[in-house]
């Protein structure tokens, strides 16, 4: 699959979690756990996506693992940041990342065959595992003062900064800011018809999502045919579930 192909299926799946936001019944306001059901359950299936596609794409030695651990990383911060009561919600997702890292040193010490290539293979557990837990943001989000404005706005913005890096117009770094400031329009303009979000707070959101993707895009380059459909899987669910922490640090620090 090409890149402009992984970019298309990226700004799928942010509209997936726009809609996924959408779905909460009060958009503006900060939602509890058994309100954000929708959301925890496409950010677990981000997860899942980028275990089942992160051993292939980083061509790692021990890919059932690998794909174990990252999945139980990911799964594991989305309960977390669903089930906590309370804030700041993600405040146990650093114990989840802690048990990750020691499975990820128990996987290794559970392959056979002398353990080729041993700190690829952690380092890149590791990794993935981090990823990961980076999609429990989104729940976060919209848990937040914000709530669910603040998820819709910035995965309008991740999805048009995404659907631009497919476009010819955007080619190395002149060509990736186009979409990161078109990300962050389209976020600002949605943040202005949505209630609890201002535009500005919402185009900051749209540029953080856009310049992930603008980011990601440069360095998936150098792999313009992925052959591995699980490959493609983790290429083009990357940029979504590292935006998730990202969006909910800009709620945290810029949305008032």
């Amino acid at each position: 699959m090409t890149v402009t192909t992984r970019a298309v299926w990226t700004a799928v799946l942010s509209a997936v979690v726009a809609a996924a936001a959408a779905f909460g019944p009060s958009v503006g306001a900060s939602i509890g756990p058994g309100e954000v059901l929708p959301l925890a359950v496409v950010a677990a299936a981000l997860a899942i996506l980028l275990a089942i596609g992160w051993a292939p794409l980083l061509r790692l030695p021990a890919q059932g693992g690998t794909t174990v651990v990252v999945a139980l990383a990911g799964l594991g911060a989305v309960a977390v940041a669903w089930g906590t009561e309370g804030e700041p919600v993600l405040r146990n997702v650093p114990l989840v990342l802690a048990m990750a890292l020691v499975l990820a040193f128990v996987a290794e010490m559970l392959r056979r065959g002398g353990r080729p290539r041993l700190v690829e293979s952690v380092s890149g557990t590791v990794t993935g595992a981090v990823v990961a837990v980076c999609a429990s943001g989104w729940v976060a989000a919209g848990r937040s003062e914000a709530g669910a404005s603040l998820v819709v706005a910035s995965a309008i913005g991740l999805a048009v900064a995404s659907a631009v890096s497919a476009t010819p117009v955007a080619r190395g770094w002149a060509g990736s800011l186009v979409g990161v400031a078109l990300g962050g329009v389209a976020a600002g303009g949605a943040a202005a018809v949505l209630p609890s979000i201002d535009p500005i707070s919402g185009l900051v959101a749209g540029l953080v999502s856009g310049l992930v993707v603008a980011v990601l895009r440069l360095l998936f380059e150098r792999q313009p045919a992925l052959t591995s459909r699980r490959a493609v899987l983790a290429a083009v669910t990357t940029p979504v579930a590292v935006a998730g922490v990202l969006v909910f640090v800009v709620g945290r620090l810029v949305v008032a």
